[in-house]
């Protein structure tokens, strides 16, 4: 990834933790604005201090690129140039599928790359933006291209949750009798012809969610707790 003439140290950060999170190291920054390195880089790049102390840095593009036989260079905007135009996606894998090393060129934060910056890429990588408003700041282009380029290399994934045991239907239909009984007793069904379609919601309302084996006798735990309470406050019969 190459940054080309960046302005603030913390657009450079966040830039390096862009790449870290999808497994991007090798930085390289052309002119920095405020020199290099940069404290102000440090903080914002979250961690993804690799990527900092490994940034290289040139004087000139010409110099940052000069043994990379594929580049690209990211841009919304039209420069005047003819050249091809890719998504991130189409890049990613030109990237992963073809020979040599391949750098990715990204502009200044106030106005992008210039046309002469454009002129020495292969091609131009681009995407659909609101034409309305066609801003990303630095880091923001650069998670773009990353995560593309990601999807080409076997990253950690986060690791699988055991999903609970389903509940048999057994299990369902005993907690809807349990409830059933308790609304009964409640004189819950009223009026008495609208009995079996509210039945049916309730039904249905009850076996949308998927239940677990747990879900289940924890809610017929609570539903005998309240039934238990209301029997406790009953009065007695003489």
């Amino acid at each position: 990834m190459v940054l080309v003439r960046p302005q603030l140290g913390e657009n450079i950060g966040k830039a390096a933790r862009a790449m870290l999170n999808f497994g991007l190291t090798e930085m390289r920054l052309v002119a920095p604005r405020d020199g290099w390195p940069n404290p102000a880089a440090g903080p914002a790049a979250s961690g993804a201090d690799q990527v900092l102390e490994q940034a290289q840095v040139f004087d000139t593009l010409a110099e940052a690129i000069a043994d990379c036989p594929n580049v690209y260079a990211t841009t919304v905007r039209k420069r005047g140039v003819t050249k091809p135009v890719v998504t991130p996606e189409v890049a990613a894998r030109k990237v992963h599928a073809g020979p040599g090393r391949s750098a990715i060129l990204f502009g200044p934060e106030r106005s992008g790359l210039e046309t002469d910056d454009v002129a020495v890429a292969r091609e131009i990588i681009t995407v659909p933006i609101n034409p309305e408003f066609g801003s990303l700041n630095l880091a923001q282009a650069v998670i773009l291209v990353a995560y593309e380029w990601s999807k080409g290399v076997a990253l950690a994934q986060p690791p699988e949750v055991d999903l609970p045991e389903p509940a048999a239907q057994e299990d369902l239909d005993g907690m809807i009798a349990q409830l059933d009984g308790m609304l009964v007793d409640a004189n819950f069904f009223y009026p008495p012809d609208r009995t079996v379609a509210t039945r049916r919601t309730l039904r249905t309302l009850l076996t949308k969610p998927g239940w677990s084996s747990q879900e289940v006798r924890t809610l017929r735990g609570v539903l005998s707790a309240l039934a238990g309470a209301k029997r406790k406050k009953e009065p007695r019969q003489k």
